[in-house]
């Protein structure tokens, strides 16, 4: 690779990134999110960095290899329940763990993990945790770095619509329990601390008569019902769930948990209307296109374990999303996280485009930012604590990473931010 500046000597490890990439021409509506799985892995050791890309070799995909073109359709439906698996393509195609010794690729519509070898990035195939997983797991499982516990749910179209569980260091699973939900239910992430899971129950969800007569996923918000927070003991019974009711709207991504004394803060990405009418001049584009156009609000929610009290409050309204933190500081309490701007219509936005780095103060609401530049857009960008960091030291000293495309060039790079001087 050419490196331009010095790499970290301290900046040890991989950044590895997830994300659509489609193999063959779709069946139906192409959706953005409907590309197959591709990895694309940026390793760094002695201040030298190698690259490594390959797709997830999903059963569907071998499939597909097979008869040299898709068989499934994408998300825009209709759902083929004919087919085997999955009624659309599970892609794997949404985020990356590192858990037990291995990476974890996972989808958005709670699919298949699939276990990948994090130095080749070569499949072997769905992990099935010793033949024990009997259901699919959520886009956003997540890992406790300080037990090495994975905490999951999953969700589907059938009662009690969804299901929690946790999986030990070692691979097994040790904890399942099923969660009533009033009906089928489109959550994304989940929250955690030390001794509590945060579950999510939004007023967003599918028609179902549509789908069932049309076999089309049509998403609508009810700003009439409120949102639900389930916090649940980390290895508590379905009777053990405490549900808080709190203003309607959609999250989208969690940034972080923790507890204080009797209350359980959860920081997010707040939507507040996340269903968007389709502008008409975007034509056959038009659906897809209104459901990446969003408003997204750095948020805070406080739950009384003890007196059931619910409190929440707008930190800033600058438009960012898909926000990391120190890894080592998740499931306590945190300062920092970095996100990304998405500029809205009225500042010149169309889609989920991210034009900058923003490095937040949770507590205050004040950012530094960092502009990547005209026609040059980010993802997700990770912490990379300094080699040999501990829990113990400064939440800020790393790097953060994140990989830009240049639309003018199609150049992309990754870049690496000194976390406590972003500025």
């Amino acid at each position: 690779l050419e490196v331009i500046g010095d790499l970290p000597a301290d900046l040890c490890g991989a950044y590895i990134r997830n994300s659509p990439v489609p193999v063959h021409k779709p069946v139906n509506r192409y959706h953005a999110y409907d590309g197959d799985g591709m990895l694309q892995g940026v390793y760094f050791r002695d201040g030298k960095a190698s690259y490594a890309n390959k797709w997830i070799r999903t059963k569907a995909l071998l499939k597909e290899q097979e008869a040299g073109a898709s068989i499934w359709p994408g998300i825009m439906g209709p759902f083929d329940f004919s087919l085997p698996y999955f009624p659309i393509k599970d892609s794997s195609n949404t985020d990356i763990i590192y858990y037990n010794g291995k990476l974890l690729s996972l989808w958005y519509n709670a699919g298949e993990p699939y276990h990948i070898d994090p130095l080749t990035l070569d499949t072997y195939g769905p992990e099935t945790f010793d033949g024990h997983l009997k259901h699919t797991l959520s886009a956003h499982s997540k890992v406790d770095l300080n037990t090495g516990e994975l905490l999951f749910f999953t969700y589907g179209n059938k009662a009690p619509y969804m299901t929690y569980g946790v999986a030990s260091p070692l691979g097994e699973l040790v904890h399942e329990v099923p969660i009533d939900l009033p009906g089928p239910r489109l959550p994304h992430d989940l929250g955690f601390t030390p001794n509590y899971t945060i579950l999510h129950d939004f007023p967003v969800f599918q028609d179902e008569a549509v789908f069932k007569q049309a076999g089309k996923r049509i998403v609508r918000f009810h700003p009439d019902v409120p949102t639900r927070y389930g916090i649940i003991p980390r290895f508590g019974d379905s009777d053990a769930v405490t549900w808080f009711e709190c203003d309607p709207c959609y999250l989208l991504h969690v940034i972080n948990c923790w507890e204080e004394g009797d209350w359980i803060v959860m920081d997010g990405c707040r939507q507040p209307d996340p269903v968007n009418k389709p502008d008409a001049a975007d034509g056959d584009l038009a659906s897809m296109l209104a459901q990446r156009r969003r408003v997204f609000q750095l948020y805070r929610w406080q739950f009384n374990l003890k007196t059931g009290e619910v409190r929440e409050h707008l930190v800033d309204d600058l438009n960012t999303e898909f926000p990391m933190i120190n890894p080592l500081y998740g499931g306590r309490r945190s300062q920092f996280t970095y996100n990304q701007y998405i500029p809205l219509l009225e500042d010149g936005g169309r889609t989920l485009k991210f034009e900058a780095l923003v490095k937040y103060h949770t507590d205050t609401g004040t950012y530094e930012r960092w502009d990547y530049g005209p026609g040059i857009y980010g993802s997700e960008a990770p912490f990379a604590p300094r080699l040999g960091a501990a829990a113990a030291d400064a939440e800020d000293d790393g790097y953060v990473l994140t990989m830009t495309t240049d639309v003018s060039t199609w150049r992309s790079e990754c870049l690496i931010f000194d976390a406590g001087a972003l500025s």
